[in-house]
């Protein structure tokens, strides 16, 4: 498939991986936030004896450093902001979303291929057996404003059902369930079209708890057949074809930010 190389880095965007790190935090989320690596990633090159601060290494991945005055190095290069970079993937179904995977199954790295890509990481998740819109970033910042809990941005899924519902089905699903103590609701549900013996439906969700969708269907006893993310805020999966991935443009990340409303 052939993909967009990625753009020059532009001044705005080292400035931004800067600026979020001037207050001293701890080694490994600064570098973090530099988008060089997961924190635990981090921690773990910190505990090995990789990382310098000032030419001195460090094993303390709680070590204040401030990235504005200090220099930090891993295994003698010195790192800085790294280009931000944003991309959407359409993940299919089988795939796990982890960097690496005990039981040797595929991930959502093998996917990216090897196009030069900075180090990323998936911006929320999607489980083994669902599919569709998986974002990814180097920039922490941006990626926890997107998954914070009062960003309240909806998430759009077409999920296919082994039962055909009706009026009474659908208004239960947005009323919400008591699983062991945990209150889970859908936003929305609508059917979008039907068969003989199931139907598909348009779940609509402005919070992100693990496995929501499925736990709510299986307390009506629904079975699952499919499970697809079509829309995460204003950004739509569109015709990306599955197991492909592009980059994002400024609007798109600009968009997602704010909150603005997906248009199906």
């Amino acid at each position: 498939m052939a993909r967009r190389p990625l753009p020059p880095p532009r001044r705005a965007s080292l400035r931004m991986g800067a600026s979020v790190s001037a207050p001293r935090h701890g080694l490994a989320r600064v570098m973090s936030k530099l988008g060089i690596a997961s924190r635990t990633q981090a921690a773990r090159w910190i505990v090995e004896g990789r990382v310098a601060v000032d030419g001195r290494i460090v094993r303390d991945a709680e070590r204040p450093t401030d990235a504005t005055s200090e220099r930090i190095a891993l295994d003698g290069a010195d790192v800085g902001a790294q280009q931000r970079v944003y991309l959407m993937l359409n993940k299919p179904r089988g795939v796990v979303t982890t960097a690496a995977d005990e039981k040797d199954r595929d991930t959502v790295y093998t996917l990216l291929g090897d196009a030069g890509l900075p180090w990323l990481a998936p911006v929320g998740r999607l489980d083994k057996a669902s599919e569709g819109l998986l974002l990814f970033s180097n920039d922490s910042a941006w990626a926890a404003r997107i998954t914070a809990p009062h960003s309240q941005l909806d998430k759009i899924y077409h999920v296919q059902i082994d039962r055909l519902p009706d009026a009474a089905l659908l208004a239960a699903l947005c009323a919400g369930i008591d699983d062991r103590g945990e209150l889970l609701a859908l936003k929305a549900v609508r059917e979008l079209r039907r068969g003989d013996r199931n139907a598909w439906l348009e779940v609509v969700l402005d919070e992100g708890r693990n496995r929501q969708i499925r736990r709510v269907l299986a307390v009506f006893d629904i079975g699952v057949l499919r499970l697809v993310r079509v829309a995460i805020g204003s950004l739509a999966l569109g015709e990306l074809a599955k197991g492909a991935w592009r980059l994002l443009d400024e609007s798109e990340v600009s968009s997602l930010s704010s909150g603005e409303k997906v248009d199906l």
